[in-house]
């Protein structure tokens, strides 16, 4: 058994209810880690990158990490890897919450699910014992009630995972829920659950976890938890204000992309902001396993029109049903976020969606008769209604559900798309941070910040400041942000770190806790490993040069106003030097001789 897993997998087949443990292969652990590396290499291997997306041939990988329930600061995430109906791409989300740390006290690294089920199924797992059950009576169910109803009949010790209405419904975007407000929430992984009529995962473990050396991680440990309580980002304003913190920052920059991209800057920010959610409607931080940051946020609307109390809204989705919309009420962004969390929604793409049909009404193309409803920026009551609508795919949301690729698509006019390979970008406008321009486009998983984050360094200084209006260096740093963050993915632990420690800190607490004998160096080029083995996979999908890059908008149309006025995206510098960086030929493929280096 390797230090730090649990050592086994668990493989379902869906179709024929056959369940088997199988155990994790200490090579390939030690050439991918876990999480979303060791399950990237398993689905490359299981799936054939042209399948249906929402076949019972796709395969679903829920993995947690090695860090995973250890006592490492923030270690309580896993990924959902996949091939994503939306972007036809590989697609990895990652998640925190309780669920992950759950898994592998019950025996288990990760779940393969296979197949796909003739009705509605719910999987019991419970110490290594694993049992199926029909679901018909939670089918339809949104995330809330079944998180209720199974916490009532199991007992509140049981973690779950759940998909709700939009995942049942295929809704292209569906995401897989936790916590009823922690989601595993782009590429549409709650839609291929729902694919497999699996509802949801109740999990329970009463074993350990133990470690290589424990003196040594507890000294790791403790010196990234000193550096992360040190942090000006990790430290204080992350815990005093949630990552909305970022709204007033990024609006100033003038990249805080507002009305579907149409400007940079949106007038109302202060409203949305971070700042007023904790003097509003602020009832306590949240947060997940071993986090000492609690970026999360536990908010409560107690009058007007749009009630309700639960998580978030976080940055992203107050952007993406507040700006982007031109929504400035922070009681319907937030109720808003609510729908979202029950119907089982990623909010980034659900948002962007609506922004893009409003701006589609507003050009004409759309009218009262197709949508049932006027659809125009700054209606909050559209946004929160749509949110219903999409998530049970009912009346015009039944078309929204399929994303806004599609939707552009379908009414002729695909540059009202805001996205990149059918994924909608988040709340960065590349106009004004370079980095993130070539972050976007050769995002594996489609439009995405997370992916390799250069607003830390272009706007926020982390771990150093870049110009953002320049292309020069932009190509090498995101290469770095990438392979980071692809074996940070890799391990358990969360992004929100790297603010404050990075690769020699992460390769410590990963070396003393498995054993293997990582440095800094090697922990970036496991990154980078699995870097290329997604990209083999999107071009074996049918993904070529041409989709990485960014919408026309961002190219030729010059930011209106603000700090990044008249600025378009120099993209094609950027990503001819990303290709020579990566080691890979004009095409955006990569060569043999850097396959060969990497081991693939």
């Amino acid at each position: 058994m390797i230090s730090a897993y649990a050592g086994k997998l668990l493989r379902v087949d869906l179709t024929s209810r056959q369940v088997r443990s199988e155990s994790i292969d200490p090579d390939a652990a030690r050439r991918f880690i876990g999480g979303r590396g060791l399950a990237t290499k398993m689905l490359s291997e299981a799936v054939h990158p042209q399948v249906d997306p929402l076949s019972p041939a796709n395969t679903l990988i829920l993995a947690t990490g090695p860090l995973t329930g250890t006592s490492a600061m923030c270690g309580g995430r896993f990924m959902a890897v996949t091939k994503g109906p939306l972007t036809g791409t590989i697609a990895s989300s990652n998640c925190g919450g309780t669920f992950g740390p759950e898994l592998k006290y019950a025996g288990y690294d990760m779940v393969v699910l296979e197949g796909a089920a003739s009705e509605p199924l719910l999987m019991v797992i419970e110490d290594g014992k694993v049992e199926l059950h029909p679901a018909g009576e939670l089918w339809g169910l949104n995330v809330h009630e079944t998180e209720d109803r199974l916490h009532g009949e199991l007992g509140r010790d049981f973690q779950l995972v759940s998909i709700g209405p939009a995942g049942e419904k295929l809704v292209r975007f569906a995401a897989i829920i936790n916590d009823k407000g922690r989601a595993a929430g782009r590429s549409g992984v709650g839609a291929v659950m729902g694919s497999k009529k699996l509802k949801a995962i109740a999990v329970r473990g009463t074993g350990g976890l133990s470690v290589a050396d424990p003196p040594g991680f507890r000294a790791a440990c403790l010196d990234s938890l000193a550096k992360l309580e040190a942090g000006e980002i990790t430290g204080q304003g992350l815990q005093s204000f949630g990552t909305a913190i970022l709204v007033n920052i990024i609006n100033e920059s003038g990249v805080f992309p507002t009305r579907n991209f149409r400007q940079g800057q949106f007038e109302s920010a202060e409203k949305i902001s971070g700042e007023t959610i904790a003097e509003e409607i602020l009832v306590r931080p949240r947060a997940c396993v071993a986090c000492p940051i609690a970026c999360g946020r536990v908010t409560e609307v107690r009058g007007g029109p749009y009630r309700s109390r639960g998580d978030g809204p976080e940055y992203e989705t107050v952007w993406a049903l507040g700006a982007d919309t031109g929504v400035e009420d922070l009681g319907a962004v937030t109720k808003a976020n609510y729908v979202c969390n029950e119907l089982g929604m990623d909010t980034i793409t659900a948002g962007a969606t609506v922004a893009c049909a409003m701006e589609l009404f507003e050009e004409g193309v759309l009218s009262e008769k197709d949508v049932g409803r006027k659809l125009k920026f700054g209606d909050a009551e559209a946004v929160v209604d749509m949110m219903t609508k999409i998530g049970n795919r009912e009346g015009f949301g039944d078309v929204l559900a399929e994303g806004s690729a599609r939707v552009a698509e379908r009414y002729g006019r695909p540059e009202l798309f805001m996205g990149v390979k059918k994924q909608e970008m988040p709340a960065y406008d590349p106009r004004g941070v370079f980095g993130m321009g070539v972050q976007y486009a050769t995002s594996n998983r489609g439009g995405c910040h997370v992916r390799g984050y250069m607003i830390a360094p272009e706007i926020l200084g982390v771990p150093q400041k870049l110009d953002a209006h320049t292309p020069q260096g932009k190509a090498e740093t995101n290469i770095a942000f990438q392979n980071l963050t692809a074996a940070l993915d890799s391990i358990g632990v969360c992004l929100f770190v790297t603010f404050s420690i990075g690769a020699p800190e992460l390769a410590a607490m990963l070396k003393t806790a498995t054993g293997f004998d990582y440095d800094a160096d090697e922990f970036m080029q496991v990154g980078e490993r699995i870097w290329n083995l997604e990209k083999l996979f999107n071009m074996k999908a049918g993904l070529t040069r041409k989709d990485d890059t960014l919408p026309r908008r961002l190219l030729s149309e010059p930011m209106p106003a603000g700090p990044a006025k008249g600025l378009t995206v120099p993209l094609d510098e950027m990503l001819t030097q990303y290709y020579r960086l990566r080691g890979w030929d004009e095409q955006g493929a990569p060569t043999q001789e850097k396959l060969a280096a990497l081991g693939l």
